[in-house]
């Protein structure tokens, strides 16, 4: 093996290797909250008001005297939870209309597609308030509001995949064989297509969590007093010179784990995109 191919192959799988080490342990400490939280995530005690990291709390406590790393776990319970979520459900969106648009072409085509334009125009924060406006601030509602607002590029990656797919012989072959047109595009088309839809529901999940953080930041995210990463961050802003800590530590690992899905999302790309050389 040469030394260009051996460092190719290192940098491919050493960040595999690093999105999924980085992914695994925040997915394994929002499991495994229950038993690694230290104090009750809700008890306040008087007592122990802005206390630094230390034996007793590892990260810290609050301006209520609550145990950081035991908010930080659960957080990452909600975080995750609304990241996949919003995804399995801009995913459905996105991958259905794809599919019809690519396949039926034609007037079907265009009206999905001047749709996904005009979603497009709108700000996605805009959006977002709006929706909110409708619907209301809860975990559910912000997992629904996230998912129907970033759909749009999963429905272009999909038709552009469709559009390629639908003229190959085994899809012909399937015609003659007299499928219908589900059984074509979701046991033939979409299987095909699946590698790029892999690749953007990884880095939709990290898209996810810093848009949930960036909105429990602003306050209409979610509500008090459910944790989650961004609204911990806010918490600490009031204090942020005399309690560094409170953003610190969820701010890292805000970033540990966008980190992670990034990583795993490029090195998923380089992988399975058969227009990069191995």
């Amino acid at each position: 093996m040469s030394a260009a191919r051996f460092r190719s192959v290192c940098s491919r799988y050493g960040l595999l290797m690093l999105g999924l080490f980085l992914v695994g342990c925040m997915a394994l400490a929002a499991l495994l909250a229950p038993f690694l939280a230290t104090h009750d995530y809700l008890l306040r005690d008087n007592s122990a008001i802005l206390l630094p990291p230390g034996p007793e709390h590892f990260f810290g406590t609050d301006e209520l005297g609550r145990d950081l790393f035991s908010r930080v776990l659960y957080g990452a319970r909600v975080s995750l939870w609304i990241g996949f979520v919003s995804v399995g459900i801009s995913l459905s969106i996105g991958i259905t209309l794809g599919l019809v648009a690519g396949y039926f072409r034609g007037l079907v085509d265009e009206c999905i597609m001047r749709f996904v334009d005009v979603m497009l125009c709108f700000p996605s924060l805009f959006l977002i308030l709006a929706v909110i406006a409708f619907l209301g601030q809860s975990l559910v509602n912000i997992m629904i509001i996230i998912g129907l607002t970033s759909w749009m590029g999963v429905c272009r990656l999909v038709r552009a995949e469709a559009l390629s797919l639908r003229e190959r012989e085994f899809i012909h072959a399937a015609r003659l064989a007299g499928a219908g047109a589900p059984r074509i595009l979701f046991r033939h088309i979409l299987p095909n297509a699946a590698a790029p839809v892999l690749v953007s529901a990884t880095l939709g999940v990290a898209g996810a969590i810093l848009l949930e953080s960036g909105l429990s930041f602003l306050g209409i995210g979610v509500e008090y007093p459910m944790p989650s990463w961004g609204n911990i961050l806010i918490e600490g802003k009031q204090t942020l010179g005399v309690a560094w800590w409170l953003s610190l530590f969820p701010g890292l690992a805000i970033l540990l784990t966008v980190l992670g899905y990034n990583l795993l999302g490029e090195a998923l790309r380089d992988l399975l995109d058969p227009r990069i050389a191995k």
